[in-house]
């Protein structure tokens, strides 16, 4: 069975306008949809690096009691949860890069290496 949503816990965490906080929520694979359709948002054109905002919020299916999760809410992340939300994306849909730990033949230090996905990268 494919699993399609992860539980995440936020470093921080978001506080409503009431002053409520909320760390804990879930996170769906992202469609090809939720890449595409974001571009053709007029915030996006106007601000290609509000992409991440919209993109997170249509992704982001629960953050702890908030009705809704909007560009609204993900624009009120503090800024260490909106990196962690960014790398959590990346990991979760295949995003990252690929690296092995080796050990150089001649100097004898061992290094991460980014190996080529197949088919290229």
């Amino acid at each position: 069975m494919l699993v399609t949503e992860f539980a995440f816990e936020l470093p921080k965490g978001y506080v409503d306008p009431a002053g409520d906080l909320h760390r804990t929520g879930t996170m769906r694979l992202a469609t090809a949809a939720d890449e595409i359709y974001p571009l053709k948002d007029p915030r996006v054109r106007n601000w290609p690096a509000y992409l991440i905002i919209v993109l997170l919020s249509r992704v982001v299916t629960k953050l702890g009691s908030v009705a809704e999760v909007n560009p609204g809410v993900i624009e009120g992340l503090f800024s260490e949860d909106l990196a962690f939300l960014q790398d959590l994306y990346n990991r979760m849909n295949g995003l990252t890069p690929r690296t092995i730990v080796t050990l150089c033949p001649h100097c004898e230090k061992s290094h991460e290496v980014e190996v080529e996905l197949l088919g290229g990268s």
